[in-house]
């Protein structure tokens, strides 16, 4: 792999595009089982006084999981993001490359970390708004109940059905969660620059390689799973509440987490997160540097 993201030529917004389209279809191919699993520990009901929780972790929540529906409900709700993923993280390379370009007066100006950091809050903040209806649409499919006639047949309808609902404002639901989850972008790009920095310089060719591509992307994505999960929580809890449970929208949601469950439910389904993130995230680096050198030829 040749040294594509923060040295040698000027940040290109729409050769990014590309790239973070194919990095994004890399990562839900990889880690959508997981991405289940996590969504069901942390929008699972509240037990009632003397019953156990219906699930008690990631491992019986997987078993579970497989003993109802088998391999294919693993994959249940993949259809939303693998349409929604290529622009959601098309936009998020984008915008990044074109934040970068900002700073760059000239085609050698290597960034600061400072610069670096501005440009993947902006990406993170413009990604969000791509994001929402797709991770609504999600959730409602992977949460619905099992038993009786499912809600929702597939992407399409529930996004009819949704729209009928309520209009626009019902598939924006979580809009503002949504941009807090990605509110620690800035910190995802500063740390696989960083590392992808630290490989050139210990590289006697100047080059990443696809080892530190993977070691700098997985740990850029623990670095932002480790202080995004709270919000993802607060975000999953409103997006697949009924209309009207909670009218002040993110605030209603953590005011009723804090006085049921405390602060460390905030962390509910942080295991299968920080499980996921590193292979997710590496995915995505992976995709994103290939398509780079592919379409560097």
């Amino acid at each position: 792999m040749a040294a594509a993201t923060t040295a040698d030529h000027k940040a290109n917004p729409l050769k990014s595009f590309i790239a973070g389209g194919f990095g994004g279809i890399c990562s839900v191919l990889t880690m959508h089982p997981l991405d289940t699993i996590k969504v069901r520990l942390q929008t699972m009901p509240l037990p009632a006084a003397g019953q156990p929780p219906r699930y008690k972790g990631i491992v019986d929540c997987t078993v579970k999981t497989f003993r109802a529906e088998g391999l294919r409900g693993f994959y249940r709700g993949i259809s939303a993001p693998l349409v929604g993923v290529a622009p959601i993280y098309a936009v998020d390379f984008a915008v990044y490359a074109a934040g970068k370009r900002l700073f760059q007066t000239d085609e050698q100006l290597k960034l600061n970390y400072t610069q670096i950091f501005m440009a993947g809050l902006g990406s993170g903040i413009c990604s969000a708004l791509v994001a929402v209806p797709t991770d609504r649409i999600k959730l409602l499919l992977q949460t619905q109940p099992l038993t009786g006639p499912p809600m929702y047949s597939g992407m399409m309808d529930t996004a009819i059905k949704l729209y009928r609902q309520g209009g626009m404002r019902s598939l924006f639901k979580g809009t503002c969660a949504c941009m807090l989850r990605e509110s620690p972008s800035g910190v995802y790009f500063v740390v696989y620059e960083a590392l992808q920095d630290l490989a050139r310089r210990r590289s006697p060719a100047g080059n990443i390689t696809a080892t530190s591509t993977i070691f700098a992307g997985g740990m850029a994505g623990i670095a932002f799973w480790s202080l995004a999960a709270p919000f993802d929580l607060l975000k999953s809890r409103l997006q697949s509440a009924p209309e009207g449970t909670y009218n002040q929208g993110i605030r209603s949601v953590f005011r009723d987490l804090m006085a049921r469950e405390g602060p460390k439910a905030l962390f509910r389904g942080a295991s299968p997160i920080l499980i996921r993130a590193f292979p997710q995230t590496a995915a995505i680096f992976i995709g994103v540097e290939v398509a780079n050198d592919f379409l560097d030829y």
